[in-house]
């Protein structure tokens, strides 16, 4: 019998039986199942190898028996060709089952584990908020379309900044994806930056330095400012210096591997004016973190820092567009243009290029201490002496 519309609609479940399944004679495989109750669905039959497989297509009501038929011999097709759409049907159905949300998850318990504690909050930020759209969306199914159109989105709403971090974090999680099997392609690559970023190559003059010292509040924000002007260090670090790094008798501020971006460890030699910051900082409380919050530590950037560039207004020494990470590279060019050597101010800044990379690195943590010690004792000399005219108890250290 062929099985057209018709013929399925005669079709009877014989007597005492709870079920049973017609074949269709013009196409090996393909038939219909009846069932006790009336329920009837298209199924096709083929073997791999030894083993019977058989595959259910759709109800009658919801396949006509053409559009049937015409899937029946693709799977059929397929089996000849050696593959198996059983299986190929099951993970298909796993792959749908498994949502862009919850391999985020998956993968947020990892990067927890591997980043740093800024870099995750932001990844988690990315990914949780600003790539919410594509959560319910199966992971293999998530397409470059989808990917630029939330793109341009994030751009208007966040800004081209931020959508170029969000683009970046979501290829990361991808890439990460396809290394776990969870899915087969990174749809972010091809896609466009919101904007072509630079880098930055801002260098503040010593009138902006000295304008930026007065302006600094009697707080932590403004001492974490002049500490990254006379030690050339990086944000975070100043912002989480724990009293225990600290060695007074020293002068010398040591930062554990856990604290750095390079995960490895570093001696800030300090200047005077530079322990003396830390030293009223030590007196004023007993915090953990100097500069922070009981165990955590500096937090509130952007208020800070809008609240001194007001400052810098209201003094009439506004200064241009310029950014906290801004202080390093002026302190690293200007101990360049007095004379200190390339691979002691990589040194003072913990860069594990040039000279300190590699095997060298491992064995010279501590060869150039005396360097950088003079080195940054020069630096902090010339930026005392540029904010010489600057009341006693904003210098800080000048008492």
């Amino acid at each position: 019998m062929r099985l057209t519309k018709p013929n399925v609609a005669k079709l009877e479940l014989p007597a005492g039986k709870a079920e049973a399944i017609v074949f269709d004679d013009a196409l090996r495989g393909f038939g219909v199942r009846i069932r006790a109750g009336g329920k009837r669905t298209w199924i096709v039959q083929y073997r791999v190898g030894t083993k019977q497989r058989r595959i259910t297509l759709g109800t009658v009501e919801a396949l006509d028996p053409d559009r049937a038929r015409k899937v029946a011999k693709d799977v059929l097709s397929r089996a000849q060709l050696g593959s198996d759409p059983q299986i190929e049907k099951a993970e298909a159905r796993a792959r749908a089952s498994l949502t862009t949300g919850m391999v985020v998850q998956r993968y947020l318990e990892v990067a927890a584990q591997r980043q740093r504690e800024r870099s995750f909050s932001a990844t988690r930020r990315y990914l949780t908020q600003l790539w919410a759209p594509l959560h319910e969306i199966p992971i293999s199914h998530v397409k470059r379309a989808m990917v630029a159109v939330r793109l341009t989105e994030i751009a208007r709403d966040h800004g081209p900044v931020t959508a170029n971090r969000a683009r970046q974090s979501l290829s990361t999680f991808f890439g990460w994806a396809m290394r776990e099997g969870l899915t087969e392609a990174n749809p972010v690559t091809a896609t466009n930056q919101a904007a072509e970023e630079k880098s930055r190559e801002r260098v503040l003059s010593d009138d902006e330095l000295a304008a930026i010292w007065r302006a600094c509040p009697d707080d932590n924000f403004g001492a974490i400012v002049r500490l990254l002007m006379l030690t050339g260090q990086r944000r975070d670090e100043v912002g989480g210096l724990r009293r225990s790094e600290i060695d007074l008798n020293r002068a010398l501020w040591s930062l554990p591997p856990h604290r750095t971006k390079n995960g490895r460890p570093h001696e800030v030699p300090l200047s005077a004016p530079a322990l003396a910051i830390i030293t009223a900082a030590m007196a004023a409380s007993n915090r953990t973190v100097l500069f922070g919050y009981e165990e955590r530590p500096f937090s509130g950037w952007s208020s800070a820092k809008a609240a001194l560039e007001k400052r810098l207004k209201e003094a009439a020494t506004p200064i241009a567009e310029w950014r906290l990470h801004d202080l390093r590279r002026t302190a690293a060019t200007r101990m360049a243009d007095m004379g200190t050597l390339p691979h002691v101010i990589e040194a003072i800044l913990n860069h594990a290029s040039g000279h300190k990379a590699g095997i060298a690195g491992v064995y010279n943590r501590a060869v150039y201490a005396k360097e950088k010690r003079e080195a940054l004792d020069v630096w902090a000399d010339h930026v005392l002496a540029i904010v010489s005219d600057a009341p006693a108890d904003k210098a800080g250290a000048a008492r």
